[in-house]
């Protein structure tokens, strides 16, 4: 009887089969597979995407940076045909109001402060030489090496007066000489700068020896004497 059972069911297991390997069937597998399929292909294609935002944001912000970085670097160079007009005038200002036209000037200065705080100029050396040759603002630079002696106070008074003046002076270097009965003597090393005269001024002979070196003499406004 085993035998006869196993017979029947045979052949239900075969229709069965059949059954499930229709075309419908077969149709709807190769539906489910390609929905697989598309899901494996829209998950990726949400990484991809991911992926490439990521960069993008990243570039983004690069350059940002970079533009940032950029307006930082040309900001100092906005308004500079303004900037440049106003140095030049404040320049102008400066040699026009500062700068000496005649080495006359500069040994009348000097005396007149010397005169005013009571120090008496032994000696001051002049040395010429042309600064920035052949230009628009070509200037003489004349270096002064001075002899000066009278009380400290004074002679402190003096050099602040020089370092104050309206007109442009230069201290390279102060040196003690000596000290004795309470007066003090000192040899200074300056600097001033004489510009080209304008048309509307006047320029003076020069009252330098040939050699650059003056000895200041008694009574002449560098000695610290009566100015005539």
């Amino acid at each position: 009887m085993t035998a006869m059972t196993r017979n029947v069911s045979l052949p239900n297991v075969s229709e069965r089969t059949r059954a499930l390997l229709t075309r419908l069937n077969i149709y709807y597998a190769g539906l489910g597979l390609l929905a697989l399929v598309n899901l494996y292909l829209l998950v990726h294609i949400a990484f991809v995407w991911r992926a490439a935002s990521g960069q993008n944001a990243a570039a983004v912000e690069q350059q940002t940076v970079a533009m940032r970085a950029a307006q930082i670097a040309t900001k100092p160079l906005q308004g500079l045909d303004a900037k440049l007009t106003k140095a030049t005038a404040d320049a102008d200002q400066f040699y026009e109001q500062r700068l000496p036209s005649a080495d006359s000037e500069v040994v009348g200065e000097l005396g007149v402060l010397a005169k005013k705080q009571g120090v008496n100029l032994t000696r001051v050396q002049y040395a010429p030489s042309t600064v920035m040759a052949g230009s628009a603002g070509e200037l003489t630079q004349l270096r002064m090496d001075a002899s000066a002696s009278g009380d400290y106070r004074p002679l402190m008074l003096f050099i602040n007066s020089l370092e104050r003046d309206k007109m442009f002076f230069l201290i390279r270097g102060v040196t003690l000489t000596g000290e004795q009965g309470g007066t003090v003597g000192l040899r200074l090393g300056l600097v001033t700068y004489l510009r080209t005269p304008t048309g509307s001024e006047r320029v003076e002979k020069s009252v330098l020896a040939p050699s650059g070196d003056v000895a200041a003499e008694s009574g002449s406004p560098a000695a610290g004497g009566t100015s005539r």
